[in-house]
């Protein structure tokens, strides 16, 4: 039987949820910490953390902010950061089941719209964009956060196959002027844009999305085989490790 894609993403990251709570990598990093910083202006705010997977953006947050709404389209990955937040003694976190293309809240309802790590698996970015544009007041900030993609296209080919082999859900990791472009028609003014690096180890990296042996072996062919270039510009190593680019995407409403 056939399935759309939200219901492989439903599949891939439901039975995963605890393993993005306690993930290394999504945990902490140089934007997290950039984030707790701008976070730190916003008193008073109802802020949307879209796609929230593991909580992070949330648990950042949320010391800072009067509410903060972690929405994602899988109800595991929503009851984990629930839990969490109790766990952590967070009162003003509260939850909400949606896609991102088709967000279940009014105009202009946000002071503040943080995306880390999901717009990747969207099935359509310019449409969730516009719903995030939509429920952002205008003057407002947004964040997005995610990886991005070399503008070679060897290099980003080589990238979207591996990912994809790791994971169904996975979409595309756009490139940064894929990303501009995206942003502007939806309605953002870009402020700025950082890029960090983040070391991915092989090993949790396919075990977190419970990746078939022979899907890693592919991916691990992909990596022996790849040329000088693209082994060079991953940082690859022995064990399969690599990195990646992340940006981070400072935005007004428009």
């Amino acid at each position: 039987m056939q399935r759309g894609h939200n219901a492989i993403v439903n599949q891939q990251f439901g039975g995963q949820a605890e393993a993005y709570v306690s993930s290394a990598t999504h945990s902490s990093g140089p934007d997290l910490e950039r984030l707790a910083d701008i976070a730190q202006a916003w008193a008073g705010a109802t802020v949307l953390d879209l796609g929230c997977g593991g909580g992070h953006v949330s648990y950042t947050i949320a010391p800072h902010a009067e509410k903060v709404v972690a929405s994602d389209l899988s109800q595991p990955m929503l009851d984990a950061v629930t839990a969490e937040a109790g766990r952590r003694g967070i009162a003003n976190i509260e939850t909400a089941q949606a896609a991102a293309e088709a967000l279940p809240f009014a105009d202009g309802e946000f002071d503040a719209v943080v995306c880390r790590m999901s717009a990747h698996h969207w099935q359509d970015l310019d449409a969730g964009l516009r719903e995030a544009r939509r429920v952002l007041k205008k003057g407002s900030p947004a964040i997005f956060i995610d990886v991005v993609s070399p503008d070679s296209p060897m290099l980003d080919t080589h990238l979207q196959a591996v990912e994809v082999l790791r994971d169904r859900s996975h979409v595309r990791d756009y490139r940064i002027t894929e990303w501009s472009a995206a942003l502007g028609r939806a309605g953002f003014d870009l402020t700025r844009v950082f890029i960090h690096t983040l070391p991915m180890e092989f090993a949790s990296w396919v075990k977190r999305m419970r990746a078939p042996d022979d899907l890693v072996a592919a991916i691990r062919l992909l990596q022996t085989e790849a040329s000088e270039e693209v082994r060079e510009a991953f940082a690859i190593q022995d064990d399969g490790s690599f990195s990646i680019r992340i940006a981070t995407f400072e935005l007004t409403a428009s």
